[in-house]
């Protein structure tokens, strides 16, 4: 999250009453459209932001979208950067940018995956829109260059970008050069012709000059802009024009140092003097320069000097702040440090003091570094580190305490602890631990002055007490995310189980903080209960914290731990109560209510309701990027794939499991189902074997492997490829020998291997207690086993697989396997303890053959309703609409449409007409 933006930077430049027209230069602009990038290049002074900002104007009076950017030193900052980019490119078109705005809010997202979505949007639109990056130069940062270059060869043609800047920036120009999707404006041709230098002498600027003057200036000056305006200031009044001319020669930096002199010369001095004091500020408002330079007026004063056109630009419609010219700015700022360099320090500390009582805290510490008072940024720092932390701006702390000097960070363990977050944020864990046990030598109470004498060492320094009291348990917490960031679970759950010991029983987002690492450590091992118990104890320490939208996360990793133990019933339980005990205000939804969509959608699917579980999606979609979590992209489109595959589109499924791979964010949840592996799932069933056996080698799969929990979807999955090329081995050698016995028997050995794999595999996931991968596996059994011949073997299989399934209410993890699976169900029909459920298998198996149908029939319920269902089908049947039916169980229409979606599959229904009449059937 970056934080507030500054709305000025977005505010096209003001044009002026009286320019120059330039219609050469308009003209090459409209070519740049047509292209991949406009790039305007040239030293201060040349006319870029005027040129664009005239062209924008026109540009939008013809009807294009347009956006400006003014960007700032303090940009380079990757997060920072793309956050106001995509901001601009928000306000000028509504439709774009949503999704990216929320990626970039997790410190775990990246930037290209940010902005593929963001071209994604754009590649929609209907209507161009231009964007305009003023000042690109300031930009240093390798991966915001890298961003870019990304971006420029995604570039949609709806998008037309401009970059402007004092140099070339450093991105692959060569190549778009050589494909002709770049258009140059130089200062070649940006210099002003002798005519036009005429007209802006004359019709801006105000002076009357012969011909032979105005042109032996232009010459003299080669067309630069900034310095004819310089210039011009210094001849108002003077009555030796032509002397003034003919004297007037040098290199660009000279040419500027004299005029500057001769324009301030000119001024009174009040004027100068406030000019150079307040030529420290990035940006201007009266109030601010009247605490800078202990004077009043600033105001009138701001509003003087723009009218007498002394380089001044305002930043917003009411006029109330502005920046110099920052040309003006640097001879102005130089001029400063020689003439009045004593003052500098004095004029940033007051800056500072002025910014921090206006809450601007992050200028308010640039000024203190400025001005070298240590002590007094490293105040403002400590006292930032919550904020930063909440909006994860970890880096931009990072680069204030590197400004700081280690004499000054080392006695400030609130600033050291900060450090250490900020590096672990990054993933620069070189040193963490050093940085840790010289955090812990000043374990202990501070004085009431904020000062205490460490043992041996000089004085402690905090100024944050409550994030001073904190540090015991934050150091362990810090611990333990760098043990599970080793690879090392027992050293995770050590250091978190010594972070909640630690932490007062009132911190709860100190120990929810440790029990979540504790539940990731556990279900990284595979210790699913002890997981499911951390994370429990998360999400009640969340909940007593007030903090609710941060429940969803917990509610995932709940439900799907519930979903590896085979236990949908309570996986689904686990979504709809995070939903209730979190509805949101009125008018607005909590971040993650979309996640709770795509997590209830996928159970929907398993019980063979694709048409409940898309709409499920469409209810998550609808939410948009504000109401998901970081991951929900990436969660949405593996739902939606098993979607696709259910209704058997195993192309779009493909497409939507590359479109999950791109968007994949690192969250720390153990990854155990894989997408390459999904994918592979989809190319048997398309027939392409050999992709399928590319991925196992890719990902150096065996049948000899030690099994683990988190291998253990692979290991399925290479189940899966081993039958399969079974199946097409014998297939080819018998159309080969025309002998079907003769073809088992050669490709037997993978059939073989497949059955021992899955044995193992069984015996571990029994183990474990992961009866959701134990059902696949005793499906994959006995389809192997009726294969190889064994119907007895395979029917025990089969009914183990049914037994443990009938009250969870799986359905497509037998329907999905097809003809093979039918037969096995024919045999099993009559005998057995699960013979209902078979029934309604082989009933639903049947009808999809027949009808298409994808929904599940038959003659009773695929599971029992719930009473609250019952409730809910009940007034189905009454005239109350959704709302109305909400009121009368008081309770929120989410809530009534999660259970009527939970009715619908039940039933084997899509729409209320059909779910009332089928109840009826049924007697309900």
């Amino acid at each position: 999250m970056a934080g507030p933006l500054l709305e000025t930077k977005f505010h096209t430049p003001t044009l002026r009453r009286r320019v120059v027209a330039r219609p050469r230069l308009k003209e090459r602009l409209g070519r740049g459209t047509e292209s991949t990038l406009t790039l305007v290049s040239a030293p201060a002074g040349f006319g870029k932001t005027t040129l664009l900002a005239e062209w924008l104007a026109s540009a939008s009076a013809r009807g294009w979208s347009t956006a400006w950017l003014s960007l700032d030193a303090g940009d380079n900052e990757p997060v920072l950067f793309w956050t106001y980019v995509v901001t601009a490119l928000k306000a000028s078109v509504n439709d774009v940018g949503a999704t990216a705005l929320s990626l970039l809010q997790s410190p775990q997202s990246p930037i290209e995956a940010v902005l593929a979505t963001l071209v994604n949007d754009l590649h929609v639109l209907t209507n161009d829109v231009i964007l305009v990056l003023d000042d690109y130069h300031l930009i240093e940062s390798r991966e915001v260059h890298e961003g870019m270059a990304f971006l420029l060869e995604r570039l949609p043609p709806q998008l037309h970008l401009v970059i402007a800047g004092r140099a070339d920036p450093m991105l692959p120009l060569a190549r778009l050069r050589a494909r002709g999707e770049l258009v140059e404006i130089r200062a070649a041709d940006l210099r002003f012709t002798a005519e036009e230098a005429a007209s802006y002498l004359a019709d801006v600027m105000g002076l009357a000059l012969t011909a032979d003057d105005a042109a032996a200036l232009d010459a003299r000056t080669e067309g630069w802009i900034a310095a004819l305006q310089l210039a011009a200031l210094s001849m108002q009044g003077r009555t030796d024009v032509s002397a003034f001319i003919a004297g007037f020669a040098g290199d660009d930096r000279y040419i500027v140092d004299y005029l500057a002199e001769e324009v301030l010369q000119r001024q009174p001095a009040d004027v100068q003097r406030f000019l150079l004091q307040t030529s420290i500020l990035d940006r201007l408002t009266g109030p601010l320069c009247d605490a800078v330079t202990r004077q009043d007026g600033g105001k009138a004063r701001l509003a003087a000097l723009e009218r007498g056109n002394l380089f001044l630009v305002p930043l917003d419609e009411r006029r109330q702040w502005y920046r110099y010219h920052q040309l003006f700015a640097d001879v102005l700022q130089a001029r400063l440090v020689d003439e009045r360099g004593d003052e500098l320090a004095e004029l940033h500390r007051r800056a500072s003091a002025w910014c921090e009582q206006a809450g601007d805290t992050r200028e308010a510490i640039r000024h203190a570094l400025a001005a070298e008072d240590f002590e007094r940024a490293a105040d403002l720092v400590e006292l930032y580190v919550p904020a930063i932390r909440r909006n994860r701006q970890e880096a931009i702390l990072r680069g204030w305490l590197e400004l700081l000097p280690d004499e000054v960070v080392r006695v400030r363990p609130v600033l050291g602890i900060g450090l250490v977050g900020a590096l672990l944020v990054s993933g620069d864990v070189d040193g963490v631990e050093e940085r840790l046990r010289n955090v812990e030598r000043w374990l202990g109470p501070p004085g009431d002055d904020g000062r205490e004498i460490g043992t041996g060492s000089p004085d402690m320094v905090v100024r944050d007490h409550e994030e001073f009291r904190r540090l015991p348990e934050t150091i362990e917490v810090y611990r333990a995310a760098l043990a599970l960031g080793r690879g090392d679970p027992a050293g995770t759950v050590r250091h978190a189980q010594r972070a909640i010991a630690l932490a007062p029983a009132e911190d709860h987002i100190g120990r929810a903080a440790a029990s979540g690492l504790l539940g990731l450590a556990y279900w990284g091992s595979g210790d699913l209960e002890a997981a499911h118990r951390s994370y429990s104890e998360c999400l009640a320490g969340l909940y007593s914290a007030g903090h609710l939208a941060d429940t969803f996360g917990c509610a995932i990793a709940l439900a799907d731990i519930r979903l590896v133990q085979g236990r949908v019933n309570d996986a689904l339980r686990t979504y709809e109560h995070a939903l209730e005990r979190a509805p949101g205000k009125p008018g607005s939804v909590l971040r993650g209510t979309a996640d709770m969509y795509v997590g209830m959608s996928g159970i929907l699917r398993e019980r063979d309701d694709p048409l409940g579980a898309t709409e499920l999606l469409r209810r998550s979609d609808e939410l948009g990027p504000l109401g998901g979590l970081a991951q929900n992209l990436y969660r949405w489109r593996v739902a939606m794939s098993r979607v696709r595959e259910s209704e058997g589109d195993l192309a779009g499924a493909v497409d939507q499991l590359a479109e999950a791979e791109r968007l994949y964010v690192s969250d720390y949840f153990p990854n155990v189902r894989p997408v390459a592996a999904l994918r592979a799932r989809i190319w048997i069933r398309q027939a392409r074997l050999g992709e399928a056996l590319g991925w196992a080698r890719e990902r150096a799969l065996s049948s000899a492997d030690d099994l683990s929990y988190l291998r253990e979807f692979e290991h399925i999955t290479l189940a899966r490829v081993l039958l399969a090329r079974h199946a097409a081995e014998s297939t080819e050698s018998a159309k080969r020998t025309g002998r079907p016995g003769d073809s088992i028997h050669e490709a037997a050995v993978h059939l073989d291997e497949a059955i021992g794999l899955l044995a193992r595999l069984l015996r571990a996931a029994e183990d474990g207690g992961r009866t959701g991968s134990v059902i696949e596996i005793l499906v994959l059994r006995a389809l192997a086993e009726q294969t190889r011949g064994d119907t007895a073997a395979a029917l025990a299989a089969l009914h183990r697989a049914v037994a443990l399934s009938q009250h969870e209410g799986y359905v497509r993890i037998f329907t999905d396997e097809g003809e093979p699976m039918a037969a096995l169900l024919r045999a099993a029909v009559n005998q057995g303890p699960a013979v209902p459920y078979v029934r309604r298998l082989l009933a639903t198996m049947n009808a999809m053959s027949a009808t298409g149908r994808r929904t599940p029939v038959g003659p009773g319920l695929i599971e029992p309703l719930s009473q609250r269902e019952g409730e809910v089908l009940r007034l189905l049947a009454t005239d109350l609409d959704g709302p109305g039916i909400a009121r009368k169980l008081v309770v929120s229409l989410n809530t009534v449409r999660t259970h009527t979606s939970h009715i619908y599959a039940k039933l084997g229904v899509t729409n209320r007409r059909a779910a009332v009449r089928r109840a009826e059937e049924l007697d309900l």
